[in-house]
């Protein structure tokens, strides 16, 4: 039994469809957990994206032809199934290359519009992804508005005290990530919502869309963003989600084709959304193969998907517990979800990864995650000698508790080695 959520029969079709997982890796069947840094793809995405390409590929809204129509449809069909995916309006999803572009659009569109101004106040936490603090914390340099933080506690955890005690600072902006891709915390987005109802509110979707559906008019979001190969689908597209009464204030961060209404020698008047925010020409196979990756999410069942990853996380988080000469980081609970980060003691995260790949076969991700900061968050609360970075795995939905156990095995194998 592979799962408690899919039959072995659906388990087994998942598995037909990502051919790699049947690589052997230095001799090793692969063990792949390294899915927060990007998820494997899938060959029937793949096999549809290349019908597009061989069969249907023209540059999209601009000609009469019959491949510019059908792939202008293909284009559009995809914006119609992710703005579905949200439960937003097509006219509010705008596609971009991914996550960091997202965030980009957004500051520097906020302070041409005049919607973030010197005398106001950006607020992030301490365990945001570098996309979603290096571009507040630079462009603050050149604007002048404050960035403050939700303080994170040792083990690198957003309390709920941490949270109302932000509140003081009153933000004008609050861009949080959805889930951590160190701690692995999801983060209470209604209850930040709640607390910061008068703020724009930002979440930096990369961790958390892929494997759990987020409802943009529930939770009251104004931004999101978020990335395709984090959830199978192709590198190089994402998207910008916004409410539509916001886009319609803000000033487009490209200029460009396409995004235009007029243009004279003297000034310019903007499309209408969605396509005043997409300059040029966009990435059509990119965004066609996100609509198709929708669609074989939905396929599976979005759902099962979810309580898959919910029970390998837990999985994950017991067996990594057992480990006396492990230090785990982020929340021991329900809210730590798809991933941990972890240091061997006495082992440096880099070794332990080359040592897993090297003789299990298992891919993790070590480093600093782009999260330099909140490295010394945890270096402050950690009982070993911290190395600034950590070793990270992390799951999907074709992921089973036997590769967690080789995970396991692996880092005992470690222990042993370096004693």
């Amino acid at each position: 039994m592979h799962s408690t959520v899919f039959s072995d029969e659906e388990f087994f079709k998942i598995l037909e469809d990502f051919p790699v997982l049947k690589r052997e890796v230095n001799g090793k069947r692969l063990v792949y957990l390294d899915n927060a840094a990007s998820t494997l793809k899938s060959k029937s995405v793949i096999e549809k994206m290349t019908d597009f390409y061989l069969n249907h590929y023209s540059n999209i809204h601009r000609a009469v032809h019959t491949l510019a129509s059908e792939a202008t449809v293909a284009y559009e069909q995809a914006r119609e199934k992710i703005a579905k995916f949200l439960n937003a309006n097509p006219e509010e999803v705008i596609f971009t290359s991914g996550t960091t572009l997202g965030i980009n659009f957004l500051v520097n569109s906020l302070v041409r519009s005049g919607m973030l101004n010197p005398q106001d106040t950006v607020l992030l936490s301490q365990v945001e992804h570098h996309a979603n603090l290096v571009p507040w914390v630079r462009l603050s340099k050149f604007y002048g508005f404050k960035v403050e933080y939700i303080e994170a506690d040792d083990k690198g955890v957003i309390t709920t005290d941490a949270i109302l005690k932000a509140k003081l600072k009153n933000p004008k902006v609050v861009s949080i990530t959805g889930q951590s891709n160190v701690t692995g915390q999801e983060m209470p987005l209604e209850l930040i919502r709640e607390t910061f109802k008068d703020s724009i509110f930002i979440v930096d979707g990369a961790q958390l869309v892929p494997h759990k559906r987020i409802d943009v008019k529930k939770l009251d979001i104004d931004f999101l963003v978020f990335s395709g190969h984090k959830m199978i689908a192709p590198t190089g597209i994402g998207v910008l989600y916004g409410k539509r009464t916001l886009l319609e204030k803000l000033e487009p961060f490209l200029y460009g084709g396409e995004m235009i209404d007029k243009v004279t020698f003297e000034d310019v008047t903007f499309n209408i959304l969605p396509y005043r925010f997409e300059a040029g020409t966009q990435h059509i196979a990119g965004a066609v193969g996100l609509g198709y990756t929708i669609d074989y999410l939905e396929s599976i069942g979005f759902e099962k998907i979810e309580k898959h990853i919910a029970e390998l996380s837990k999985y994950l988080m017991e067996r990594l517990l057992e480990l006396d000469f492990v230090e785990v980081y982020g929340p021991i609970d329900d809210s730590h979800r798809s991933l941990v980060s972890f240091n061997v003691e006495g082992v440096h995260p880099h070794d332990v990864s080359h040592i897993l790949d090297e003789n299990f076969g298992v891919a993790t991700r070590s480093g600093h995650h782009c999260a330099q900061p909140l490295m010394s968050v945890l270096a402050r609360g950690s009982k070993i000698d911290f190395p600034n970075s950590t070793v990270r795995a992390s799951v999907y939905f074709y992921n089973t508790k036997e590769d967690i156990d080789i995970l396991v095995e692996g880092l005992k194998h470690i222990k042993r080695w370096f004693e």
